[in-house]
């Protein structure tokens, strides 16, 4: 069973749906396509509010100049070390300015995601039973000092975001 968590907490009713061979989004779902699919709806016609799926192995940047149309960004975890997901939402953060959402979808575990939400990924697609366990309990791990630069602004007045406590 996978469930969607943000910082707010667990999302009760999430129109979203990576659509597949076998499963399609339904009348009150939203689809999430791959990249090239989603190129495609584009080249089409002028719709907007779509989801698009990234994989490890495509080019984030293609979504330069569309990013205006999408509403969700699924970042793809395949194994919980493929971290190309982690540089996909940096990216679509740092270089391409991107605002709405960023999902994390695959194997999400809990160790990961306080540094999933530094990269500026805002919910993830849980189905990892120790993680959804420790979510629902509020029991989110952190790391105390960070030195890389991160998506995320520091809160401190005049600091680095790469030079703080979390």
């Amino acid at each position: 069973m996978t469930k969607i968590w943000n910082e707010a907490g667990f999302v009760a009713d999430d129109p979203w749906v990576i659509e597949t061979e076998d499963a399609k989004a339904g009348s009150n779902e939203k689809a999430i396509v791959g990249l090239d699919d989603f190129l495609a709806k584009v080249s089409e016609g002028g719709e907007t509010g779509l989801g698009v799926l990234i994989n490890p192995a495509d080019d984030v940047r293609r979504l330069d100049g569309h990013l205006d149309r999408i509403a969700l960004v699924a970042v793809a975890f395949p194994a919980f070390n493929d971290g190309r997901a982690f540089s996909h939402a940096s990216l679509l953060r740092s270089r391409l300015a991107y605002t709405g959402e960023i999902r994390a979808v695959g194997d999400v575990l809990i160790d990961q995601i306080p540094l999933m939400l530094r990269c500026g990924i805002d919910s993830f697609a849980v189905s990892n039973a120790t993680a959804l366990k420790r979510l629902s309990e509020n029991r989110l791990s952190g790391i105390e000092n960070h030195y890389q630069p991160t998506a995320r602004p520091s809160q401190e007045v005049g600091s680095y975001s790469w030079r703080r406590r979390a």
